[in-house]
Order: C-alpha cells, then sequence, then structure tokens
C-alpha cells in the first residue's frame, strides 16, 4: 500500500513515519510513503501559496492552483486518480473501522492543510474526503495524518512482525485490548494474574477475552452495542451488568442509611451502618425484598425529622 501526502512540511512527515514499525514497514517495502511538497507547484517567485481570504478575516488561506496542480501531477505520476483524504475538523471522526475500509485501498493521498485552510474550490475539484481526528483544532494536517497512517499501515500485510496483534488490539470486535503483563512475575506485591503462568493456551484466551469485555464496560460501554459476541460471552455480560447495578444500589443504599443514623455519633454510627448493610445483603440474596424497594424504605426514613430509627 502506498501513502502520498500532499503537505507544506515535507521533512515533518517522513521524519515522523520514517521512525518504528512504519519505519522498518517503509524499508521492507510493505509499504510506501512519499511527501509531494505543494510549495514546489507554486509560480510565485517566492514560492507563495496562500493569500489573504476574500470578505475578510484573521489568517490565510491556501490558494487553490499549488494544491490542485501537486495532486494533478501525483494523478499522472500513478496513472489513476487516487482517494484524497483532507483532515479538517468538520471531517467524520476516524476510527478502527474507517482505518480497516481504508486499508484496502493500493493507493491513498492525504492533504494537509494549513493556516486558516483549503481555498474550497481546490477541495471540490479533487474530490476531497473530509476526516477528523475529534473535536478540537490543529496547526496543520501533518499529525492528523501521521496518525491516520499509522493506524491504517498496521492493518496491512508484512507490517507487524506478529500477523495476529491487528486482531486481540483495542477496538478489534468492537472491544477493548485485555490488561498486558511481562516480566518480573511480582512487582511491588502485585502478582501477574495466576491464568496466564499456567501454559494453558484455551483458558489464557478465554481469561483474556472476559477481560476486553469487563474493560469495555467498564470504560467504554458504548462500543459493546456493536461487539461480536458468542451466546456465552452476552451471558458474561449481562452477569456484569448485574453485578454493576448491584453494587450501585448498595451504594446508594449505604448513603441513605447514613442519613438516618446520628452521624455524630463516630464510630457507633460506622457499627450501625455496617450492621444494616450486612442486613440489607442478606435480604437481597434471598430474595425477600428488592433494592428499589429498600432504597425507597430509606429514603422514607432519612426524610423524617430528628434522628429515625431504622427497622428492619
Amino acid at each position: 500500500m502506498n501513502f502520498h501526502i500532499l503537505t507544506l512540511f515535507p521533512d515533518m512527515v517522513m521524519d515522523g513515519l520514517g521512525t518504528s514499525i512504519t519505519g522498518r514497514a517503509m524499508e521492507s517495502g510493505a509499504i510506501g510513503v512519499e511527501a509531494v511538497d505543494i510549495r514546489a507547484y507554486s509560480k510565485d517567485k517566492h514560492r507563495h501559496v496562500d493569500d489573504a481570504p476574500y470578505g475578510g478575516g484573521a489568517g490565510m488561506v491556501m490558494q487553490p492552483g499549488p494544491v490542485c496542480d501537486a495532486y494533478e501531477d501525483l494523478c499522472r505520476r500513478l496513472g489513476k486518480r487516487p482517494r484524497v483524504i483532507y483532515m479538517t475538523p468538520q471531517g467524520r471522526v476516524f476510527d478502527q473501522k474507517i482505518a480497516g475500509e481504508l486499508a484496502g485501498e493500493e493507493d491513498l493521498a492525504f492533504l494537509c492543510g494549513h493556516y486558516e485552510g483549503i481555498d474550497e474550490r481546490a477541495l471540490e475539484a479533487i474530490g476531497a474526503e473530509y476526516l477528523s481526528l475529534g473535536d478540537f483544532v490543529l496547526t496543520g494536517g501533518e499529525l492528523p495524518a501521521m496518525v491516520m497512517i499509522d493506524c491504517i499501515s498496521r492493518l496491512v500485510p508484512g507490517v507487524l512482525g506478529n500477523g495476529d496483534s491487528a486482531e486481540v488490539e483495542s477496538f478489534y470486535d468492537n472491544l477493548l485490548e485485555y490488561p498486558q503483563y511481562t516480566r518480573p512475575e511480582i512487582y511491588e506485591g502485585r502478582a501477574v494474574p495466576e491464568v496466564l503462568l499456567t501454559g494453558h493456551h484455551r483458558n489464557i484466551e478465554a481469561w483474556r477475552r472476559e477481560q476486553s469485555i469487563r474493560r469495555t464496560l467498564e470504560r467504554r460501554p458504548d462500543l459493546l452495542a456493536e461487539a461480536n459476541l458468542t451466546l456465552k460471552e452476552q451471558k458474561f455480560l449481562e452477569q456484569l451488568r448485574e453485578k454493576e447495578d448491584q453494587e450501585g444500589n448498595l451504594k446508594e443504599i449505604e448513603e441513605l442509611i447514613g442519613k438516618c443514623v446520628d452521624s455524630e455519633a463516630g464510630e457507633t454510627a460506622r457499627k450501625q451502618i455496617r450492621r444494616h448493610m450486612a442486613l440489607v445483603k442478606k435480604l437481597l440474596n434471598e430474595k425477600q425484598c428488592t433494592a428499589q424497594e429498600l432504597k425507597g424504605y430509606f429514603k422514607v426514613l432519612s426524610l423524617q425529622s430528628g434522628s429515625p430509627q431504622i427497622k428492619l
């Protein structure tokens, strides 16, 4: 796969991408990266590529001529018109799904704006697609282009040393990656999970999958709607959600009980709370009442004047 970056700062992108995994992929031929200097297509003797915006306003706008000429020259060299991605906060937010789609392209061009952006006529003429890293503004499109190229490259065959690496990272299957551990086995009293030391690959794989589901629920529950889960994994997720709901209910009940005891009683009050919480858990485990019923009961008590006596 070949990446073509149209930019005013070719050294910036080539230096950044020429290291680590992308650098090794370039050396091996797994990917090709070239920086096209837009400034080289300026017809101004001072190589100006920008001018003041029509209608007034702050900053400068990149002129359409150098941008279009740079792209058309690229098209002539390739013998085709490659897909063009323009980095802008106005675009779709880039994610792993989009990365997978773009990884199927043979040639992909990235157009990096600068200053106040690029003349709209140039963007229309070359048919640019808009992509964004998020709802924030950067000085230019070079950093977003490098981020996207790094992400896309990881999905290109031959780029990663381990062919399975991209399939177990965060966002694969719409799940976050499981926690990772390495030597030493115990660090400052914290031990590596025992299952990872057993050498039992099936158990390790199952543990990692469960950890991915657990971590996604805790940190990015929005991803789970499109996660590809087996029936067993769906049941595990339901159990996690039930436990999460139960913990939330217990915390709320404990806060309500705290309002029902004399807060100035110190350790006596804390003992009362612990005693009543033990009874609450017993009632819930035996299904003698629901969490909602208990919350309603303690809420009524907490609203009573004076220092109500709790009776269960």
